[in-house]
């Protein structure tokens, strides 16, 4: 079975529901947001920070280092920098190009949703939501498919100032607090109520539609080199020429995440030299797991990555380029591919959940009818010459094996229960 089986009627009943493409919004001015620090002096506060873990404690991980870049309070890359997305950020993400691309994964939702009997209530739960654009798009095609009643849309997200964006743009107002397991709650002009939460954890329990779109591939990762036959962890050191920058070097002797993974994993290093593991990954895996056991649901996860062939992937992205990822740390975006194949394997592991694909970006939008639903768009006949060539553009690079439409990843994940089904088809 993959991710292509969505009834036909559904998808054309799905995809003209609007013949008119929608507006971007763009980010709030920046008066409005919250104010952030100044980047040389955080950036100085990190090196000092890192520094002083590694004169304390040795050299780190990577996965420590990754950690503290991307996520210290006071400097890290995600709860500091502005507009990290689009053309103006570090990078750009799918939703960002097109509506078409959270509009079929809406429509995915719904259909799958559909093949669960309907359960009321239920939650969208979104792993790292971005400035909320995918959100927004899954929840008009809900809304004119009238499936939001129940509907409850949980954000986990750990950048109070990205938090700010996404209410700005799904909401039509909302509240931050203290003394709640949430931190903000909002309400959409439709009337679904959004809440935003740090961690998983906290999210409340029930039948939930999980989505994780590049979310995992921006979670600490450990490096492991094999050297003369023996495995080792790739650490982060001071230059010893300079005492603002880094250096990778390899540990001496077997650490304890090495050892970890060497007993818990032993076939996945046959045949490799160079491997990536996130176990925060693995963590979350489970705990989507537990919830699959405890309420039902189902998930999907979109991501550029590979199938275990690949090495070294560890890289960063400063304005659309790549980027030394220990040089000004805090200043840009660090990434990994995901192993998929290891994906599977902690998937397998819970004994909790089935898993289908992964298949291409370009063979799950045009199984979703994408390729229908532009030519409604362009169809319309108050759309300009200059949306239709935007319109055709994107869809180009959603799609086109030498863009996005290859290098990402679609990856179903499902309660164990649905094995023998899964298997069937």
């Amino acid at each position: 079975m993959n991710l292509q089986i969505i009834p036909r009627l559904f998808c054309q009943q799905a995809r003209k529901y609007s013949y008119k493409p929608v507006k971007r919004v763009s980010l709030p001015p920046a008066s409005k947001l919250p104010p952030k620090p100044d980047h040389q002096s955080g950036n100085l506060s990190l090196i000092n920070d890192l520094k002083s873990r590694i004169l304390a404690t040795g050299p780190i991980p990577v996965a420590a280092y990754m950690k503290q870049v991307l996520t210290n309070p006071a400097a890290g890359y995600y709860m500091t920098t502005g507009d990290v997305l689009g053309k103006k950020g570090d990078f750009i993400t799918s939703p960002e190009i097109g509506q078409i691309f959270g509009e079929m994964i809406a429509v995915w939702c719904v259909n799958e949703w559909s093949k669960f009997g309907r359960p009321a209530p239920f939650q969208l739960i979104e792993l790292g939501p971005g400035k909320g654009t995918m959100m927004r798009d899954i929840l008009r095609v809900f809304d004119t498919l009238k499936v939001s009643q129940g509907l409850a849309v949980q954000m986990v997200e750990m950048s109070e100032h990205l938090s700010e964006v996404q209410a700005k743009l799904l909401c039509r107002s909302s509240t931050e607090y203290t003394d709640k397991p949430y931190y903000r709650a909002g309400v959409t002009a439709s009337g679904t109520k959004v809440y935003w939460y740090r961690q998983l954890t906290d999210v409340p329990e029930g039948f939930a539609i999980f989505l994780a779109h590049e979310f995992f591939d921006a979670l600490p990762i450990h490096k492991f080199m094999k050297q003369e036959n023996v495995w080792k962890e790739v650490l982060v050191d001071i230059e010893p020429k300079s005492e603002d920058k880094f250096r990778f070097i390899l540990s001496k002797s077997e650490t304890p995440m090495l050892r970890l993974f060497l007993n818990n994993y032993p076939d996945l290093v046959k045949d490799r030299n160079h491997i990536e593991i996130s176990f925060e990954v693995e963590s979350v895996i489970r705990q989507i797991g537990e919830r699959f056991h405890a309420n039902g649901g189902f998930a999907l996860v979109v991501d550029y990555g590979h199938l275990g062939d690949k090495g070294d992937t560890f890289r960063a992205f400063k304005n659309h380029k790549l980027h030394d990822p220990l040089v000004e740390p805090g200043s840009a975006d660090l990434t990994a591919d995901v192993d998929f194949r290891m994906l599977n394997r902690f998937c397998e592991d819970t004994a909790q959940m089935v898993t289908i694909g992964p298949t291409s970006q370009r063979t799950f939008l045009e199984a979703a009818g994408a390729n229908e639903r532009l030519k409604i768009l362009m169809s319309s006949s108050s759309i300009s010459e200059g949306d239709k060539q935007r319109l055709q553009d994107g869809f180009k690079m959603l799609t086109d094996p030498e863009q996005m439409g290859e290098r990402f990843k679609f990856f179903g994940l499902y309660p164990k229960e649905l094995e023998s089904f899964i298997k069937e088809k």
